[in-house]
């Protein structure tokens, strides 16, 4: 079954939030703070799919909560709760390795088709690397092994969420090619997304901190003014 763990303070959101996802056949788990939130996580025996969190929380907040789940797990899809006038909130969320993010007040309808997104990348994911025939893709100093789903500079691993791994995937099979920010989305978080076209350029940030030398002056993941970004293979 779809595993969801549902992280929010306020009891009525929290409620709001079960109930719409049960009746899309979710199993749901709660946490009323993030302290509580982690404890089932490290002592849970059938691994959850996805994360729902609130970022204001008291004690410590979603954005701590992303970062110390995102360390226990690059492969849990992660959505952040953030307030519609909260703009830094969403950024900062992404940063932290989240893979999406939901502005409240939402209705049952945006809730069902932000999670079911999430849910069918990270299952399409597993489900490829049971299928990948060809093991790596190598240019320059990097190596994409499609098969354990990773990422080297120089023979040292880099480490990638799965929306980072889809990103890089979809660069290394078009090398020194521009892709449309459009093009990303669609491939990446697929033709139904929910949300907005901005967030591919917040995880291109991400991933220039983990592959630059120079992240400021990126040599590798380059942007391509009016269009979108390229992969520079011979950088």
């Amino acid at each position: 079954m779809k595993r969801i763990l549902i992280v929010e303070d306020e009891p009525a959101i929290r409620e709001f939030e079960v109930i719409n996802l049960k009746r899309v056949g979710y199993e749901t788990v709660e946490a009323d703070c993030a302290e509580t939130a982690l404890k089932i996580y490290d002592e849970d025996t059938q691994g959850f799919d996805i994360a729902l969190l609130d970022i204001s929380m008291p004690g410590m907040d979603g954005f701590t909560l992303c970062k110390e789940l995102r360390r226990r797990s690059l492969e849990l899809g992660i959505i952040m709760l953030t307030a519609r006038t909260q703009e830094m909130d969403k950024i900062s969320g992404l940063m932290m390795g989240a893979d999406d993010y939901i502005t409240k007040p939402f209705s049952p309808t945006e809730l069902n088709a932000r999670v079911d997104s999430l849910y069918r990348r990270v299952e399409m994911q597993q489900v490829k690397v049971q299928k990948t025939v060809s093991d790596e893709i190598k240019l320059g100093d990097f190596v994409l092994n499609l098969r354990r789903r990773t990422l080297s500079k120089s023979n040292k691993n880099i480490e990638l969420t799965q929306v980072e791994f889809q990103i890089v995937e979809y660069f290394f099979t078009n090398p020194d090619t521009a892709l449309d920010r459009n093009d990303i989305l669609t491939r990446v978080w697929g033709d139904s997304y929910y949300g907005e076209e901005k967030i591919v350029d917040v995880n291109i940030r991400r991933l220039r901190m983990k592959i630059e030398d120079t992240p400021s002056s990126p040599k590798y993941l380059i942007t391509v003014w009016g269009m979108g970004y390229k992969w520079c293979s011979e950088a």
